[in-house]
């Protein structure tokens, strides 16, 4: 499944790389400790966080991660957009808790498989 399919699905807002939305997204990691994130997630994965400062994209740069989706309407600051439009990271903005965001893109990823 592609970003983009999620943005639409669940009314995210995107805030960069918008080009990027065809990334396909293989897996999942939610999670605010950077070195968990950086130990337990896997190339494709769209990561899930409240974090906003610009070593989430160095995280998910180095990961691989297909982009980065902020929890309770958090807003990225705007260092971390530059970085990401930079390193061509999407980041989008979602209005639910991180445990409610979870479940519903585990629920559309297995429904693919």
């Amino acid at each position: 499944m592609d970003i983009a399919a999620i943005v639409k699905q669940l009314n995210l807002e995107t805030r960069s790389a918008k080009d990027r939305l065809k990334n396909m997204v293989t897996g999942g990691y939610t999670g605010d400790l950077l070195s968990d994130v950086m130990a337990n997630s896997k190339a494709g994965d769209i990561w899930i966080t409240r974090q906003i400062h610009q070593n989430i994209v160095a995280v998910a740069t180095l990961k691989e991660h297909a982009g980065i989706i902020l929890v309770n309407s958090c807003e990225p600051a705007s260092d971390t957009l530059d970085r990401a439009n930079q390193e061509n990271v999407p980041i989008m903005v979602s209005k639910l808790s991180a445990f409610e965001l979870t479940g519903k893109i585990y629920s559309m990823l297995a429904e693919k498989k």
